[in-house]
């Protein structure tokens, strides 16, 4: 009764009555609920400072006497029991109660995409640069936004931040027509929400708050903060251009970022009129760069949230995800829309188009530390460490997209301080990344690439651009009409009557894309869960699961010419071995209209795969045709990577030429696909080329391509060359769940075999097959061959990239590293976290794992099949720290899981076992 009681009084902590003194993290509450019995809690208290005496006291009084307090913060952690977290709760001194989850510090997947980081660490830059590293050093950079909380350590006033200004014009408080006046030197002008904070934190934060792990784009800038306060209108924003052009030198404004928009002017086309236009074109008259997010409205056709942003001088930057995919929200521009306008005596042409596209998606940058806010989201506590919490949020949108290519822009002008506004926007345009499936009006140019952007301002290297997909020609086209829908699967592996779902496919169609993604309890390996399409007929039609690793949370399925009637979803489990969940997805149903330079595949069994491909620009035609039957060349191959695989462009600093057999138009590919960290899912730039040289300084850009080296092609541009080198058994394909070897897998070219194992599981590449039957056998026996020094023609090319190009716009586990749970799940908390090492082990293994309390524990291992194949523990254990040998001398080499439960909690993990 006691305890009933007691999580009464907690409970009502969290919604308003005469207890209701501090705000409850409700992950706080679920634990509460579970009765762990001790907690880790931070606790925030009313003020600014370090907790006071009387706070320090009110823990004391409590029985609390094991934490840690801030030194500059009303922060303390400490371990409280279920009876002292509701007296806290009720304490009018709390501000907020939050639980103490274990966390991932992986945050700085977005300037290690776009390659700052990158420049950052590059010695010639450095060289060229007078011995100073590139990152912004003296170029202003003006926010114009909510304001900046010039407190905040790294956005310090007096330091990196020059100047806050606070400059909100209310029109009602003035009683005479007086100039502009700007508040200067303010502290902190962001006292409403934040916004202004977070966006100065990516654009040019120092990090000094998180020893530089959450530092900006371009620390060594000079900040100025416009703060426009609680209200926003045209007026406020105007008067920060104006302030720019005002104080220019003071300060060597040469970047202005602004995160705002207008949804009444979506759909509309430039006016040189417009006030904002008007001063943004002065501002450029005068060398300042202008940077515009180009908004969250959402995936539809001319969503661009303001006609000032679509003006020829200003850089308006689309929104994608860690993993280069662009977010669902970013604003679109309208598909050929453009046209010419005169101002100033000069005639401009403009695009309804973003400029670039930059990460914009769940960003960690600074928030404001004065006055002080009850830490955030539930977001911020799975991936910000505590020690930071205090000075870091999250946050997603365009918004975090703009001041990510501000930064750029300032790394630019470091390097090239003569360089215009003009032509800072055509080098970020042609040295962009091209996105996979994307187009112009969607994604600009490509994804931002500040480490070829800042090579180009240093010199006028030739060849940037050549093969951009936003401005090159073609030589063969389709006209698709896509039909989108979604679906939702709550699959259970105890049942198959929720584990499917029904759609209908027209005639005409001719192809279909479905496509989910999957997390599960097993965070980046994904929950090893298949998604299968069945045609009317029964044909089946899967994803592919790997044989080391569920590769990817995403899952994907490319049917050409598919037949129409009553088609089926569905997901399968690993031979039972997956975990529930609730999986979104979507299905695309494409209707060819028309198409050029494609006579040449009428009728081939392959037109199909080859119009799907040249219509999502994966493949091109040549001049004459698409020569289906002609070998596929390397440079054909490098051009198609470059094309619809997302390939960095990449030319040596030095200017040095690498192969001597290739011709200066061709140069660019074969340096970009050979380059280290040449693939945009490659986030960190520190992997192998996505193609091989054939031998030192030698290319041959007119050989054929072989499968083996295809294999290779594709998973290292999916980024999964751990994966691929995990892959040292010998190679087998899964056939109805059994595997079988490969027969010629000695034929592989040496350091190959993995990524054909990969391309295999991933169902990227296909085996052959064939059955014998000796006079006395029973059944036949199935034989699979891979024949990987076979020629790849270029219909084969056209089938094999059609299988796999949506795999490209799922997450990968690269973009995914922090644990995630399945929908609706609980989190486990810290103390269950699972792990095995050695992992991969040839004959023994420790698993190691840790109580919160005294529990009945049962530890398990299975094989791939679902088969239970050893009990280590049954029995109840005390609380803390446990070990657990696996001894897996007598099993057969494989991939088996291993499963922790405890009452109703379980997690898992997988080990690899090798001979």
């Amino acid at each position: 009764m006691k305890k009933i009681l007691l999580l009464a009084l907690f409970f009502a902590s969290s919604t308003i009555s005469v207890l209701a003194q501090a705000l409850v993290d409700p992950e706080l509450q679920s634990a509460v609920a579970s009765g762990v019995g001790i907690y880790q809690v931070i606790v925030t208290f009313k003020g600014t400072g370090a907790p006071s005496a009387a706070a320090l006291q009110t823990l004391r009084g409590l029985g609390i006497v094991q934490g840690r307090t801030l030194r500059e913060l009303p922060i303390a952690g400490v371990l409280a029991t279920e009876t002292q977290i509701a007296q806290l709760a009720a304490d009018p001194s709390v501000e907020s109660l939050y639980l103490n989850r274990s966390l991932s510090l992986d945050n700085d997947g977005a300037t290690a995409l776009t390659g700052v980081q990158r420049v950052r660490g590059e010695a010639s830059f450095t060289q060229r640069n007078g011995g100073l590293p590139i990152a912004g050093n003296g170029i202003g950079l003006l926010v114009n936004d909510s304001g900046i909380d010039g407190t905040h350590p790294d956005l310090k006033l007096g330091a990196n931040l020059k100047q806050n200004v606070l400059g909100t014009t209310n029109l009602h408080a003035q009683s005479d027509l007086l100039p502009i006046t700007y508040l200067e030197d303010i502290p902190n002008t962001d006292q409403t929400g934040g916004h202004g904070t977070h966006v100065a934190g990516i654009a040019a934060g120092t990090g000094a708050a998180s020893n530089g792990l959450y530092a900006g784009v371009a620390p060594g800038a000079n900040l100025v903060g416009y703060g426009t306060g609680a209200g926003l209108f045209i007026l406020d924003v105007i008067g920060a251009f104006d302030y720019a052009l005002v104080n220019q030198f003071r300060y060597n404004i040469r970047v202005i970022t602004n995160s705002f928009g207008t949804t009444s002017d979506i759909a509309t086309d430039v006016d040189p009129r417009d006030p904002i236009t008007i001063a943004t074109k002065r501002c450029t008259d005068r060398n300042i760069v202008i940077v515009f997010s180009a908004g969250n409205s959402g995936s539809g056709s001319g969503t661009i949230t303001g006609k000032y942003k679509k003006a020829p001088w200003v850089i308006a930057v689309a929104n994608a995800d860690k993993a280069g995919v662009l977010a669902p929200s970013s604003s679109r521009g309208r598909k050929g829309v453009g046209g010419t306008f005169s101002t100033d005596g000069q005639t401009f042409t403009w695009r309804d188009e973003p400029t670039v596209t930059a990460p914009g998606t769940d960003i960690v940058s600074t928030r404001t530390v004065s006055p002080v806010g009850v830490l955030s989201t539930q977001q911020d506590a799975a991936t910000i460490s505590p020690a930071y919490l205090p000075y870091y949020t999250t946050l997603t949108g365009t918004s975090m997209a703009a001041p990510h290519v501000a930064g750029i822009v300032a790394l630019m002008l470091d390097a090239n301080p003569a360089l215009t506004p003009y032509q800072v926007k055509a080098i970020l345009e042609e040295t962009a990344t091209n996105l996979p499936n994307r187009e112009s009006w969607e994604v600009g140019h490509g994804m931002v690439n500040a480490y070829a952007a800042v090579d180009r301002a240093f010199r006028a290297a030739p060849g940037y651009g050549a093969f951009l997909n936003a401005t090159r020609a073609f030589n063969s086209s389709v006209n698709t009409n896509t039909v989108r829908s979604s679906f939702t699967i709550d699959y259970n592996p105890a049942t198959t009557a929720t584990n499917s779902r029904t759609f209908a496919v027209p005639s005409g169609t001719s192809s279909l894309e479905v496509s989910c993604k999957v997390t599960g309890l097993l965070g980046e390996t994904g929950n090893p869960v298949n998604l299968v399409v069945f045609s009317p007929s029964g044909k089946r039609y899967a994803s592919g699961i790997s044989v080391l690793f569920a590769i990817s949370p995403g899952r994907s399925v490319a049917v050409v010419s598919p037949e129409p009637g009553t088609w089926t979803v569905r997901l399968d489990g690993l031979q039972g071995t997956a975990f529930p969940e609730t999986v979104e997805g979507n299905i695309a149903l494409n209707q060819a209209t028309g198409t050029t330079g494609l006579n040449d595949v009428v009728g081939h069994p392959a037109e199909a795969s080859i119009k799907l491909a040249v219509s999502k620009r994966l493949v091109d035609g040549l001049p004459s045709g698409y020569a289906p039957d002609r070998d596929l060349t390397r440079i054909q191959l490098a051009d198609y990577l470059v094309m619809g695989q997302a390939v960095r462009q990449f030319l040596p600093l030095d200017g040095s030429v690498t192969f001597g057999d290739v011709n200066n138009k061709d140069r660019l590919l074969a340096e970009s696909v050979t380059a280290q960290g040449a693939a945009l899912r490659d986030r960190n730039q520190s992997k192998n080329g996505v193609m091989l040289p054939v031998s030192a300084g030698v290319f041959s850009p007119n050989a054929s391509v072989i499968r083996a080296s295809l294999a290779y092609s594709l998973v290292q541009s999916l980024g999964l060359q751990t994966t691929a080198q995990k892959a040292t058994s010998p190679v087998t394909v899964l056939v109805n769940g059994q595997r079988i070897p490969v027969e010629d897998a000695a034929q592989i070219p040496a350091g190959l075999a993995g990524y054909v194992q990969v391309a295999l599981d991933m169902n990227i590449m296909n085996a052959y097959y064939t059955l014998s039957q000796g006079p006395t056998d029973l059944q036949p026996v199935l034989h699979a061959t891979f024949k990987p020094l076979q020629v790849v023609k270029r219909a084969e090319f056209a089938v094999l990239v059609t299988r796999t190009h949506d795999q490209w716009n799922m997450p990968t586990a690269a973009s995914n590293s922090a644990q995630a749970a399945a929908p609706g799940s609980t989190p486990q908390p810290a103390e269950m976290a699972l792990s095995a090492a050695p992992n991969p082990f040839q004959s023994q293994t420790v698993l190691t794992y840790s109580l919160p309390q005294e529990s009945a524990v049962r530890l398990e291992v299975f094989n791939l099949l679902g088969q239970r194949v050893k009990t280590l523990r049954s029995e109840v254990q005390a609380a803390g720290p446990h070990t657990q040998v696996f001894d897996g001398s007598q099993l057969a080499a494989g991939t088996y899981i291993y499963k922790l439960t405890t009452g109703d909690k379980s997690t898992s993990g997988r080990v690899v076992l090798t001979r």
